[in-house]
């Protein structure tokens, strides 16, 4: 199921820190929007001149790139992807935990995509600047981009995470940030959504990513010196076998 992987324990104070900061701000910061977008004020006077912006600058190459983006990975694209990538590594790796990780946070992301927007009601841009034709549904979080985040930020720690070479870590990191931010932008380009609604999803996808770093440690990290905490092994000396 899991491997069980050795730190010092700088290294998993460091690791563990880092999940609490990713929580913390990612938290705030969708907090923050959330009120926004809830109040009219604040952030929220950012996106009609962000989205006027955008349009300003559509062209026919540049729309048919932020098209490809936004059929890729939606709705449609996102969840292949996903499976895809859940057999090979399973395949590959001979264990479940990461790619089941990877699965149960891309469902904890849909599902959360699913109860915020009809609560917070958000409507999304005026149809008539809308691309890829009208969408009636509320748009705070941004379904889109809240998936393309869990599935390549979690994806650079799960690797990053075992190999464990910077120049490893610098490259995941690199290649998920400019996805991201490549879906940020072709929704914000399209027209489907507002300045707010990509910077939630991005937000709320820290926190996610964050508490799965904690989860992921606690489960397969020791530090050198302490026992492995398994629980078949503590059950099988509690039976005394």
């Amino acid at each position: 199921m899991v491997e069980v992987r050795t730190f010092a324990l700088a290294e998993r104070r460091r690791t563990r820190a880092l999940a609490a900061v990713l929580v913390a701000v990612g938290l705030a910061v969708f907090l923050v929007l959330l009120v926004s977008v809830l109040t009219h004020s604040g952030v929220q006077r950012l996106d009609r001149p962000v989205e006027a912006g955008f349009d300003g600058r559509r062209d026919a190459d540049r729309s048919t790139v932020m098209t490809v983006l936004a059929l890729v990975f939606g709705p449609v694209g996102m969840p292949v992807i996903v499976l895809v990538a859940v057999v090979v590594w399973v395949v590959l790796a001979r264990r479940l935990w990461r790619p089941l990780l990877l699965l149960a946070e891309m469902v904890v992301g849909v599902g959360l995509a699913q109860i915020l927007a009809p609560l917070v009601r958000h409507p999304r841009p005026p149809v008539g600047q809308m691309l890829l034709g009208p969408d009636h549904t509320f748009s705070f979080p941004s379904g889109h981009v809240l998936g393309m985040s869990h599935f390549f930020f979690l994806t650079a720690y799960l690797l990053a995470s075992r190999i464990r070479r910077t120049w490893v870590t610098v490259l995941a990191t690199a290649v998920a940030v400019a996805a991201v931010g490549a879906q940020v932008v072709s929704r914000l380009y399209l027209g489907c959504h507002w300045l707010t609604d990509v910077s939630a999803s991005v937000a709320l996808s820290a926190v996610i990513v964050g508490a799965v770093i904690v989860i992921d440690m606690r489960r397969t990290v020791r530090v050198d010196g302490e026992p492995i905490r398994d629980r078949r092994h503590s059950a099988l000396q509690a039976d005394g076998t």
